[in-house]
């Protein structure tokens, strides 16, 4: 029997399987050989290379997001519409066949769009080029998931189940659970809060799957079976996604209502707005001695960098000739205030570095 038939076979049994607290140490396996099967799937064969155009695209700029959907919903058009590039864009299925990208400029960032090419259902399993398309979508800092507003939810949920089912974490916070491998000892298990999803009996016999027998496990939440295995399989990627739905004219003002007010879904108008916000990122302007800061070319960092990775931005040894910094805005309590390498910065702040 195949992967493709045993993956199968496991979400078949689970289906029918009536979650209780008799079938949860039964469930708890079933999700733990699921994981391993899906992990299996997705390494890259060690037979000859696979054939055709791949999708490597070089990381540029401040940030990188991928675009996803349906084929045909309308992504190559947001693409030409949000940067200067050119994307195909026709009726027919499956135009965009490689992956495109494209740069948005925004607050004087360079953002790395990437439309790539219509997912469809099975693409976890390599359908189409699914296997490709969702090994780039794991590089990107957010998600874009582009909806047609004519099908409902069930676009939606069918690309959160491929997503889910490779590793990505749409708008989840990775499990607050220590884990630990030890050489010997057996199982160390405890919890700092009460545990209604997972036992350590369930914690045990997860482990044996995946032929762990010696380990240091601390429970820091009430985290499910499937949260401990996504820590022990240690490769999931979390990250947030932007819903954007395609086609709203076509439907009634009541659906439109009730897209509207769905978790981390909005339109166009604000959607850069929210991307900076998901993205964390900020300016930090620079100022040399004697001289206006410089507020047409910020330095673009993310939200809790400090003083040194700025200074490693700017250039690799200035950090070593530092000697202090004086820094304007929110992140000090006067203006100009002198800082060491550890202070953190904040959007919009102003900083001047003297050197030895």
């Amino acid at each position: 029997m195949g992967i493709l038939e045993k993956i199968a076979e496991i979400e078949r049994e689970i289906a029918r399987t009536q979650k209780n607290k008799a079938t949860e140490y039964h469930l708890g396996l079933l999700k733990a050989k699921l994981a391993k099967y899906r992990a299996q799937l997705l390494e890259p064969s060690k037979s000859a290379g696979a054939k055709g155009e791949g999708f490597d695209v070089m990381k540029s700029g401040d940030a990188r997001v991928a675009l996803i959907g349906f084929p045909s919903v309308g992504k190559s058009t947001f693409l030409s519409l949000m940067t200067s590039t050119e994307s195909e864009a026709a009726s027919y299925e499956f135009t965009t066949l490689t992956c495109i990208p494209g740069v948005i400029q925004y607050k004087g960032a360079n953002i790395q769009l990437l439309d790539l090419p219509g997912i469809i259902e099975g693409a976890a399993q390599g359908k189409g080029r699914g296997r490709q398309v969702i090994a780039v979508a794991r590089t990107a800092d957010v998600v874009i998931m582009m909806l047609d507003a004519t099908k409902g939810d069930v676009q939606r949920e069918l690309l959160e189940k491929e997503l889910e089912s490779v590793g990505i974490r749409l708008n989840r916070e990775k499990p607050n659970i220590y884990f630990k491998i030890k050489k010997g000892g057996g199982l160390s298990f405890n919890s700092t809060v009460p545990l209604t999803q997972c036992s350590e009996k369930l914690v045990q016999l997860i482990l044996h799957e995946y032929k762990i027998f010696n380990a240091e496990v601390l429970f820091r939440e009430d985290s499910t079976p499937d949260d401990f295995i996504d820590v022990i399989v240690g490769n999931r990627v979390y990250m947030p996604c932007l819903y954007v739905y395609n086609k709203v004219d076509q439907i009634s003002i009541e659906e439109v209502d009730r897209l509207a007010h769905r978790p981390n879904t909005l339109n166009l108008d604000y959607l850069l707005e929210m991307l900076w916000e998901y993205l964390s990122l900020i300016c930090i302007y620079t100022k040399k001695r004697g001289e206006r800061p410089d507020f047409n070319d910020p330095i673009i960092m993310r939200r809790g960098s400090n003083v040194e990775h700025v200074c490693h931005r700017i250039h690799r040894t200035l950090a070593s000739q530092f000697k202090y910094s004086l820094v304007w805005g929110t992140s000090t309590k006067y203006s100009p205030q002198r800082v060491g390498l550890t202070h953190v910065m904040e959007h919009e702040d102003v900083i001047q570095i003297v050197k030895k």
